[in-house]
């Protein structure tokens, strides 16, 4: 078929080709250049060979090999389609975890956008075969298999640990606050909820109740279904408020409140000093490597509850516990040092609580500290730098301590010149208090003292935050996606799991095909 220069015919269309923009004219003398047009209004077909879209040490084919490695039959496990019954083949689940961690890789989290560069970046067209996957699946499939997730997280670990990237020597535990779905604005108290709900009711109704005329049936049930999710979220967070009313005084449920949009989230404070609803992520990691043995998510706003957890955890996913555990002073409590003295595992951490901060918060000056007064076993009292005595008052029974309380005269404290710098707020006599600390605790102060162990603690805040900024700043996990404490752990462990798949390739599966010496 013959055709008039710069026209292309495919079938009944014919398009010219678009042209080049005109050219300054040559000075006298000199020939005019000929430069050749660009013409993209053509359609070429070419041949693509799919195994040389990338390179033989790409990343995508490190994970591949990876996953050939592991049991992945978990997540075989609910799919319906069996040879010998009519239906559609369903999505190798190998392919769909590949494309997760490598996307995760390239700080890639979103569903739709995943979908979107599948479609010519080479690595996602290698792992799907000139394929595609649309994002439904994808972004399903992040949430739906929890236990089996954790099984293949499991399995990696294993696989680290037998190659020497983490031996569960010195393994280094912290938390850190990741931002919930939701907004400040969210969070309701009790009565404001129930109108909430009247109103999310009241709305499904009233689309229930519109003739079928005046909108579509596609568009009738995708309001319908977005105003039944609404009235189920607020029902989640009442049920949620309810919860925590029943953990509080009840003079502070009044003040309870909690989110319509992400009933499991709660407020927290940020390392920025703002509040926002967050979730607290707590990651344990081997000091070899960096590489992550656990991890969970939690709704405490502090850390001290959340050690003995993930000393469990540690041991669950690796079968043993580790010989040293390094924390900050959020976990440094005397409960804790109590109960891990039972354990195989020793402690390394901070000395805790600063009883001259907060003397120093309370005005009184550092000549009259605490340890400025001398303490009289005989008459079981102190003398404070003045020379008044402050006799027994009273004890309190603490967890791992006995803590003692010493009090002076008010007449005393009255008629002291130093009563400015010594108890400014007093309204009675100066109090000193005197803790008794447990065998255990006494141990572990002192052995904190000595320059080894001072030496370890410094090595917490680098391995550590080495997987904070892994999670955060390499797979951009400074807020979820999904809501919800389920779907949020799911987020978390693909994070998790990237980050050890990255020490794999680095640590081991390059050094594996670099030529021997």
């Amino acid at each position: 078929m013959s055709a008039e220069p710069g026209v292309l015919i495919e079938g009944l269309e014919e398009r010219r080709a678009e042209p080049s923009a005109p050219l300054p004219s040559a000075p006298p003398g000199e020939r005019k250049v000929r430069l050749k047009a660009v013409d993209r209004q053509q359609i070429c077909l070419r041949v693509v060979d799919a195994e040389r879209l990338i390179e033989e040490d790409h990343p995508a084919r490190a994970i591949w090999d990876l996953l050939k490695q592991v049991d992945l039959s978990r997540f075989s496990a609910g799919i319906r389609a069996v040879e010998g019954r009519a239906g559609r083949d369903a999505c190798d689940p190998r392919v769909l975890i590949a494309l997760w961690l490598y996307a995760l890789s390239r700080g890639l989290r979103e569903a739709r956008a995943l979908d979107a560069w599948s479609q010519y970046e080479p690595g996602c067209q290698w792992l799907l075969g000139l394929g595609r996957i649309n994002y439904h699946t994808l972004s399903d499939f992040v949430t739906e298999y929890a236990a089996a997730l954790d099984q293949l997280f499991v399995q990696v670990l294993q696989v680290l640990m037998a190659a020497g990237a983490a031996n569960l020597e010195r393994v280094a535990h912290d938390g850190t606050k990741i931002r919930a779905a939701a907004s400040r604005k969210s969070f309701k108290r009790e009565e404001r909820l129930a109108e909430c709900r009247q109103l999310a009711e009241e709305h499904l109704t009233a689309l229930q109740q519109q003739s079928p005329e005046e909108r579509s049936a596609a568009r009738r049930k995708a309001q319908e279904r977005s105003a039944r999710e609404r009235r189920e979220r607020v029902r989640q967070a009442e049920e949620e408020l309810k919860r925590q009313q029943a953990q509080k005084a009840p003079a502070e449920q009044a003040e309870v409140k909690a989110s319509v949009t992400d009933a499991e989230a709660r407020i927290m404070r940020q390392g920025d000093g703002g509040f926002a609803p967050s979730y607290n992520a707590q990651i344990s990691t081997d000091s070899t490597q960096g590489v992550v043995v656990a991890y969970d998510i939690s709704q405490a706003k502090e850390d001290s509850q959340e050690l003995q957890p993930a000393l469990q955890r540690i041991e669950q996913n690796t079968g043993r516990p580790p010989a040293q555990i390094l924390v900050d002073g959020g976990y440094t409590t005397r409960q804790n040092i109590m109960e891990t003295a039972q354990t195989a595992t020793e402690l390394i951490g901070s000395l805790g609580e600063n009883r001259a901060r907060n003397q120093a918060r309370q005005g009184v000056q550092a000549e009259f500290f605490p340890e400025h007064f001398l303490y009289d076993a005989e008459h079981h009292g102190f003398t404070c730098p003045a020379g008044k005595f402050l006799p027994y008052q009273k004890s309190k029974p603490l967890v791992g301590a006995n803590e003692k309380q010493y009090q002076a005269k008010a007449s005393d404290c009255r008629e002291c010149p130093f009563r400015a710098q010594c108890c400014p707020q007093a309204k009675r006599g100066r109090v000193v208090t005197r803790t008794e600390e447990d065998a255990k605790v006494a141990a572990f102060r002192q052995k904190m003292q000595r320059p080894e162990y001072q030496a370890f603690y410094r090595q917490r805040a680098q391995v550590a935050e080495f997987s904070h900024a892994c999670l955060k700043e390499k797979r951009r996990l400074r807020r979820f996606l999904r809501r919800g404490a389920e779907k949020v752990r799911a987020e978390l462990a693909w994070a998790c799991l990237s980050c050890n798949v990255a020490i794999w390739m680095r640590r081991v599966w390059k050094v594996s095909r670099q030529p021997a010496a």
